[in-house]
């Protein structure tokens, strides 16, 4: 495996090719949840990753089914279009934002799809039932990555899909929003991204002082 980018002791980031990482991943390689954004194919400029739909097609299946055999949990964001591109999963959570202005065939686009693998965290610890549906209003900061998630989202879709046990791991960290908030949330995470310019920014963040869950 790559020598680690970033490793603060809870939180590590590695600069790489996913598909190259899990190639070479040891069969010990093993996480809880697989918490994700992956490219959408839409054409966002990225730097050295051309987002095409074919070119994510052909991403999705090299990553995705190493993902779902190799954690417990997988959950992803995906474009509402694409979704065919990935396994069936075992359910599709809600991401709802009812200030959604994002033009459509049918108007406004004003959810977004969050594929799910594997059992649900609440019901396998029989915790009880969850909404399946996670509303959120809020705009990302900009940071330097094209696109972004909003923090006080992300921790709302980790607190549904996870346990506080869990370890986490996101083969598209992008600007490390999932690691941020897995770091918040006192949790481990692991994430991989391609761009170092990307890395560089996830690791000034996770070097930033923990904030306090929920503010």
């Amino acid at each position: 495996m790559n020598k680690p980018y970033f490793d603060d002791g809870q939180c590590v980031i590695y600069h790489a090719d996913t598909r190259d990482f899990i190639a070479d991943a040891p069969d010990c390689f093993g996480v809880d949840l697989v918490l994700t954004d992956p490219p959408y194919g839409v054409g966002i400029e990225y730097g050295s990753f051309e987002d095409t739909a074919e070119n994510v097609y052909r991403l999705v299946g090299s990553v995705v089914p190493w993902c779902i055999a190799h954690a417990r949990t997988v959950a992803l964001t995906c474009a509402t279009r694409q979704q065919h591109f990935y396994p069936p999963p075992t359910w599709v959570l809600c991401w709802l934002n009812r200030a959604g202005s994002f033009p459509n065939p049918w108007g406004f686009t004003c959810w977004q799809p969050v594929m799910v693998y594997g059992p649900d965290p609440f019901l396998r610890r029989g915790l009880g039932s969850r909404s399946d549906v996670i509303e959120h209003s809020e705009t990302a900061e900009k940071n330097g990555h094209p696109v972004p998630k909003p923090e006080a989202f992300w921790k709302k879709l980790l607190c549904r899909v996870c346990l506080p046990e869990d370890v986490v791991f996101d083969p598209f960290m992008g600007s490390g929003t999932t690691l941020r908030v897995a770091k918040d949330m006192g949790m481990k995470a692991i994430g991989i991204e391609i761009e170092e310019r990307y890395c560089e920014i996830a690791a000034k963040r996770l070097a930033q002082q923990v904030l306090e869950f929920g503010s």
